[in-house]
């Protein structure tokens, strides 16, 4: 078994590409009431140009995981890079009509689980054991920066101009540059991506895997598996409904929208950090469990500070520590889902677990919207209680273990 330097480049052209994705999902996240009004459109209209990505993840999710397990990763992330280059034009060549926006925005939408389902695929088709969990921390720290990037950039591209004493806004050159960085990330991919080394990895690279249904009957049928589904259903759902309903948590805090926007960014800066750091560690001391325990439990005060610190630097400290160790869960997941669910498909793993999360957090965003914001917080403390007491239930990767019983 043999790993090659070129397992970076293409670490580093589909996290390139993962980063894009996330900016096209978000584009409207940060300038809602400007992209309301150059469209002239409702409030809801402008959020469902970033809910339609949840819905269509939710129907994409296994058949685009079936193309990566099956056809491979080439054609599978090629599909991806496709669709976002293709979209990402459309988008900005159209930028001021609404209703092509939307479409544009289904296309990107489609591409979303053709891209972010096949970072552990990446991982057992290029890197070995005690890489993928650092590899899948490095794919979601660039999905991160994506995020990150939508929402501090996208404001600074928007133009204006002053028509009869009045600020009139204008979206194109905003949209146009995203459609370039979409096409210029897509022919990268397209350039550079190849399906697997001359040599694998590891033995299991090479071993044959249970086909999609097999695969998810399989996987059903792993206790440990099913537990971290469930403990992803409620952590990764509340970690999509706070982001999303940031602003309500502000408002009970009074926040003005400036701070609320800080609070956000902060999170997601503290994911950013988390997912540099304990995805490394956890291929170092070569512990899944452990790192997943220490994620959830640390992540806890800064859900509580969340919930009842009454300051805005409290509210600050408590949103980067949540995001710090809530977020770097994710990366570690996936590869812990790889490894117990083996020989079901890589992409097939990580793709349930998003879409547990998608499906809980579409709920929990409801329940935001429907019920009393400080009620729903209490109630995910409730949650993260429960997934720390799974996360200690669940037993240590078998394929970490029986490495480091040939390390010893």
């Amino acid at each position: 078994m043999k790993t090659y330097k070129y397992r970076w480049i293409i670490l580093a052209a589909f996290s390139i590409i993962n980063a894009v994705i996330q900016m096209q999902w978000l584009t409207f996240a940060s300038i809602a009431s400007i992209a309301q009004s150059v469209y002239k459109v409702s409030s809801f209209q402008i959020d469902s140009l970033s809910m339609i990505f949840m819905i269509v993840f939710i129907i994409m999710c296994i058949p685009a995981s079936y193309i990566i397990d099956t056809y491979g990763i080439k054609m599978g992330i090629g599909i991806g890079a496709v669709l976002t280059g293709v979209f990402g034009i459309i988008k900005g060549a159209y930028a001021q009509d609404y209703t092509v926006v939307l479409f544009a925005q289904i296309g990107l939408a489609l591409a979303q689980p053709f891209i972010i389902n096949a970072t552990t695929k990446i991982g057992a088709n290029w890197f070995p054991i005690d890489e993928r969990a650092a590899q899948a921390g490095i794919s979601s720290l660039f999905q991160y920066l994506g995020i990150i990037f939508a929402m501090v950039v996208t404001p600074l591209l928007v133009k204006f101009n002053f028509v009869n004493g009045n600020k009139v806004y204008d979206l194109t050159f905003m949209l146009r540059f995203y459609g370039i960085i979409s096409a210029i990330s897509a022919i990268l991919v397209l350039l550079f991506l190849k399906e697997k080394p001359p040599t694998p990895p590891a033995k299991e690279s090479i071993e044959k895997r249970l086909k999609t249904f097999q695969g998810i009957v399989f996987m059903l049928k792993q206790r440990d598996m099913v537990f971290l589904l469930v403990i992803f259903f409620l952590g990764l759902g509340m970690f999509n409904a706070i982001s999303t309903c940031i602003d309500k948590i502000g408002i009970l805090k009074s926040l003005d929208s400036t701070k609320i926007g800080i609070v956000g960014g902060v999170m997601l800066i503290g994911g950013v950090a988390g997912a540099c750091i304990l995805p490394l560690l956890s291929d170092k001391f070569r512990k899944r469990k452990l790192f997943l325990i220490l994620s959830i439990m640390f992540a806890i005060p800064g859900l509580l500070g969340l919930t009842f610190a009454e300051s805005y630097q409290g509210t600050l400290i408590a949103s980067f520590v949540f995001g710090f160790f809530l977020m770097s869960a994710a990366p570690i997941g996936f590869q812990y889902s790889a490894e117990v669910s083996y020989p079901a498909p890589e992409a097939l793993s990580q793709g349930l677990i998003i879409l547990s999360g998608q499906i809980s957090g579409l709920l929990f965003i409801m329940g935001m919207n429907i019920i009393s914001t400080k009620l729903c917080m209490y109630i995910f403390i409730f949650i993260m209680f429960i997934s720390l007491l799974l996360s200690f239930i669940i037993k240590e990767s078998p394929m970490i273990l029986e490495q480091k019983s040939k390390a010893i």
